[in-house]
């Protein structure tokens, strides 16, 4: 074994970690001084320490490698994610805190030999995911569920949908007519509503919930004062003068 070959393995993997650490740290103080850096420069960057380094020490080019990618990751990528995510045969990351990441792989779970190299790191990446998509987690919401790396969000391209309602709202008498409802059940759910039960109309998308629900609100009392809440405003809301209609926020 040569004198190189003995120094190299007598550094510890944290060893390599801290220094890691440190080359990061002067990249980030360098970045702030300067303009906007594009990720070719960066690895110029991280390149020229990790080159400075190798006169005082000695790593491998293996090493070098995987410490000028690592380096790269932590900064403009997804840190120890990464390197996973580029694994094809990795089909789920499951991280419990930033020291212990589990895989799945053919179905069966194996610990990855790498962890985070703190908290605020895990914390950090887990920012920069939701980030890009406009999403964010705190204390006020602390789950959330993102899609990883979707520039478009549509995949297939635009999407579009119209929504044309009639001129003239369906009543319940037209449900009638053309069999969507008995008259049994008009005059049951007529008194329900002037009662003010609570009436709860679900569906799938297209299966006519909205028009029933216009249809149901002709048995509200012309005296009662209505609100409505709606994700896009779409009801039709006839012959009540005490109306407050709401639309809700993104």
């Amino acid at each position: 074994m040569s004198g190189k070959d003995a120094v190299c393995g007598s550094q510890s993997r944290q060893d390599l970690t801290k220094i890691k650490e440190c080359i990061r740290e002067d990249i980030i103080r360098c970045m702030n001084r300067e303009r906007v850096v594009s990720d070719e420069e960066i690895k110029d960057m991280i390149q020229q320490r990790v080159l400075d380094l190798g006169h005082e020490m000695y790593f491998s080019v293996t090493q070098k490698q995987e410490m000028i990618q690592g380096i790269f990751n932590s900064l403009r990528k997804l840190d120890i994610l990464q390197e996973i995510l580029e694994q094809d045969d990795v089909t789920e990351i499951m991280v419990n805190g930033y020291q212990t990441i589990f895989i799945e792989k053919a179905g069966r779970l194996y610990r990855y030999p790498h962890s985070f190299s703190s908290q605020s790191k895990l914390e950090d990446v887990i920012q920069q995911i939701v980030s890009r998509m406009n999403r964010v987690v705190n204390e006020a919401s602390p789950i959330v569920d993102v899609r990883l790396e979707l520039p478009p969000v549509a995949i297939n391209g635009p999407i579009l949908t119209i929504r044309k309602f009639p001129n003239q709202p369906i009543t319940i008498q037209t449900l009638i007519e053309i069999g969507s409802i008995t008259r049994e059940a008009a005059e049951f759910l007529k008194s329900l509503v002037i009662a003010g039960y609570n009436i709860f109309i679900s569906g799938g998308t297209g299966s006519g919930k909205t028009t029933f629900l216009n249809a149901l609100s002709c048995f509200i009392p012309e005296t009662e004062r209505l609100i409505t809440v709606e994700d896009s405003a779409e009801l039709q809301i006839q012959g009540i003068a005490n109306l407050v209609r709401l639309e809700a926020r993104e």
